[in-house]
């Protein structure tokens, strides 16, 4: 139950997709004068090295943030696969602004890398507690929640340096259930992000009754569900069922995919059969703001430019309501 930890997977294309799209959420949604309750089932551990043992085992920031920093271009070979739009965004090193202000929170936290611009300097990755952080004013709340031993260790460390007073809150209990409580919040404005590891099949289940919950409690909150695209059936029944509780509430939606690279098995020269990891992820959000759509709609192409490994790549953004 507790084997999942983040920093291997942090900095990767999948966090590239969650945290783009999380800025552009708390960017929207703090600039209003009314308080913001933030809460946060899987915080995680809050901060990431990436130049740590767990980061460096796995090589998957190498795909993902160090990837969109390098501004790769699309590989001569995809490139007349590759659609009118993508080619022509992998060519400019002006970044979409959504990932122009994911770039510059990260250069806000590494302050070496911001003076030199070389991704060398990146060595301190945020998660979603720091993320949300950063753009909170002093009327605003953020809970967080950590089931992991370690990781809520580190959690209430790295959020104690902090120094926020209460203003943000750690527990050790399952996001899950805790939302419930916080529901609806005291300011009448919430933003919820549950983004477990997924790691046992019942997450599935769990997060679409646990939006179907929180929508009944606060039908206004703004909901954000991350998820793997994986050759697995509660992985694909997942959105859709997002997308009809949202429409059975007639609340808007948007479901941002992002997807690198092909999702099927090969085999090494050996003859031995080799996983290909993550091949994609979304981003499904409940009562979105008005302007995520166009900020992900410059974004998205330029991610698939710069971080998809093969033809497969490519994204879909689809909304309603």
């Amino acid at each position: 139950m507790f084997s999942y930890r983040h920093a291997f997977h942090a900095g990767n294309h999948a966090d590239v997709l969650k945290h783009t799209t999380l800025i552009a959420l708390m960017k929207y949604l703090t600039a209003k004068d009314t308080a913001l309750s933030v809460i946060d089932t899987h915080a995680g551990a809050g901060l990431y090295r990436l130049d740590g043992d767990y980061t460096e085992t796995s090589g998957e920031a190498r795909e993902g943030i160090f990837k969109l920093l390098s501004k790769e271009k699309v590989p001569e070979g995809q490139k007349k696969r590759a659609p009118f739009a993508i080619k022509k965004l992998a060519s400019t090193d002006v970044l979409a602004p959504a990932l122009q202000d994911y770039v510059d929170l990260l250069r806000g936290l590494n302050p070496q890398f911001a003076e030199t611009g070389d991704p060398a300097h990146l060595k301190i990755y945020p998660g979603s507690p720091f993320i949300e952080q950063q753009f909170l004013s002093g009327r605003d709340k953020l809970k967080l929640f950590e089931l992991h031993p370690t990781d809520f260790k580190s959690l209430n460390g790295n959020i104690e340096q902090l120094g926020v007073g209460r203003q943000v809150t750690v527990a050790r209990e399952d996001g899950f259930e805790a939302l419930k409580t916080f529901l609806p919040p005291p300011a009448r404005r919430a933003m919820v992000l549950c983004d477990p590891s997924y790691e046992m099949k019942s997450d599935y289940a769990r997060v679409s009754a646990c939006m179907a919950d929180a929508v009944k409690r606060f039908a206004t909150g703004t909901y954000v569900v991350w998820y793997p695209v994986i050759p697995r059936p509660e992985a694909h029944d997942l959105p859709r069922k997002l997308k009809t509780l949202a429409v059975k509430a007639s609340r808007s939606w948007l479901n941002a995919v992002l997807t690198v690279k092909s999702s099927k098995l090969t085999t090494d020269t050996d003859g031995e059969v080799v996983r290909p990891g993550l091949p994609a992820s979304g981003m499904f959000v409940i009562n979105p703001p008005h302007t995520l759509k166009a900020d992900l709609q410059a974004a998205l192409p330029q991610m698939v430019a710069l971080l998809g490994q093969d033809r497969n790549a490519g994204f879909t953004l689809d909304h309603g309501g």
